[in-house]
């Protein structure tokens, strides 16, 4: 394999001191959002947009330490990965949506669903990253095999997008959803931030854990296009796990700050298949330049560019194609109310 590609998959910032202090951040930073959502209760736009700016300073200020410390290729490639990541995390956020509503969750324990979401995906994403990091270090055309799996991936994206299908969720067709199902009775109301509850001298399932659940199946399929396409833009396992952390955390208050206009970025799709698309041709690229060095490679100043265009170029056309829309506004549910979908 070329020098250039194995420096790529080896090389790593991520010395033990780096990667105890950021676990211990994020274990931290998980904990208080526990603690916050411990009590049920509705959040406000002004909190949820006072945690989003919260959340999005953080990765800057920690993009300039990188910078300062370790120079502007490290900090532009963990740049470039975060925005790469916080995009396709909005996609996550459709979906989100969609379970949210369809499970008739409660205003009052919708972060909390949000947040267990949000850990399982770490959970989903850190198993990832172990696996892509030691394929990429071992062999040659996993940067390849990765390349390819975001070119469908993307090319799928746009089908859907243009077919009108994405973001559709089918609950009851979803097998772990069945699986519970047919594993513990479930009961017909929500009991506050509790999974389990006993009934009749059994133990049943609350509506909540049948959305966690499904919540966490939809994370591996997220998983598997997100993890794959930072890789593309560095390959320092730490900067990949760094950059999904940060995007991830921040994700239930983002939520709560989009909710109302996630409806709107009705070009959003095109957007990420570009991005995707990008990122594969990318990594081919890359994968054939060790092979013949003649072939051009992507620099990682040049996907920041783009990727950042791409996304500014969709906002702008979702908007004004919905500029007359209404702007949708959050249910409000009651506490205990009947889910839409019978869990039981």
């Amino acid at each position: 394999m070329h020098t250039e590609t194995a420096a790529l998959a080896l090389t790593t910032i991520g010395t033990p001191a780096l990667w105890a202090v950021t676990l211990v951040a994020v274990v931290v930073l998980i904990g208080v959002d526990f603690l916050l959502t411990h009590r049920p209760h509705e959040v406000s736009m002004r909190e949820a947009a006072g945690w989003s700016a919260f959340y999005i300073a953080l990765p800057l200020a920690f993009g300039g330490f990188l910078w300062a410390r370790y120079g502007s290729s490290t900090g532009v490639e963990f740049l470039t990965g975060y925005l790469v990541e916080k995009s396709l995390s909005v996609d996550n956020l459709f979906v989100f949506m969609l379970l949210l509503t369809a499970f008739a969750v409660p205003a009052s324990l919708q972060q909390r669903v949000l947040l267990f979401g949000i850990v399982g995906a770490l959970v989903l994403r850190g198993a990832f990253i172990a696996l892509g990091a030691a394929a990429l270090a071992s062999l040659s055309w996993a940067f390849l095999l990765f390349g390819v799996i975001l070119l469908v991936t993307g090319v799928r994206l746009l089908r859907d997008q243009r077919s009108g299908a994405t973001h559709e969720v089918d609950v009851s067709s979803m097998r772990s959803v069945r699986l519970l199902r047919r594993l513990m009775p479930v009961t017909d109301d929500y009991r506050g931030t509790r999974m389990t509850v006993v009934e009749d001298g059994r133990r049943a399932l609350t509506p909540l854990a049948v959305v966690v659940v499904a919540v966490f199946a939809t994370d591996v399929v997220f998983a598997v296009d997100s993890v794959p396409a930072v890789f593309g833009i560095t390959g320092d396992a730490y900067l990949v796990f760094a950059t999904n952390a940060f995007a991830l955390l921040g994700l239930r208050a983002l939520y709560f700050v989009l909710v109302g206009v996630l409806a709107r970025l009705v070009h959003l799709g095109y957007g990420l298949a570009a991005i995707l698309v990008l990122i594969g041709v990318k990594l081919v690229l890359h994968w054939a330049h060790g092979i013949w060095p003649g072939v051009p490679t992507v620099p990682t100043s040049v996907s920041l560019v783009a990727v950042l265009g791409i996304l500014a170029l969709v906002t702008v056309t979702s908007l004004l194609a919905t500029r007359r829309a209404p702007v949708a506004e959050p249910v409000d549910r009651a506490e205990g109310e009947r889910p839409a979908v019978d869990p039981g």
